[in-house]
C-alpha cells in the first residue's frame, strides 16, 4: 500500500515539474536569448520521470 502512495507522490511531482516547466517556457526562451542563461528545468524534468520509472519497478 505504501508503494502504491509512493509512486502516486512521485507521479504527482513529476506532472507538476512538467506543469511548470511548460510554464517557464517562455521565460527560459527569452534567458537564453537575452542574457545568455540556461534555466535547467528539462533536466529536472527527466530525473522526476526517471525516478518516477524507478519507483514502478
Amino acid at each position: 500500500m505504501f508503494d502504491r502512495i509512493r509512486s502516486a507522490a512521485i507521479f504527482g511531482i513529476h506532472q507538476a515539474t512538467v506543469a511548470i516547466g511548460i510554464s517557464l517556457f517562455p521565460v527560459a526562451v527569452f534567458a537564453r536569448k537575452r542574457l545568455g542563461i540556461n534555466v535547467p528545468v528539462g533536466r529536472l524534468v527527466e530525473t522526476t520521470g526517471d525516478v518516477y520509472e524507478r519507483a514502478e519497478e
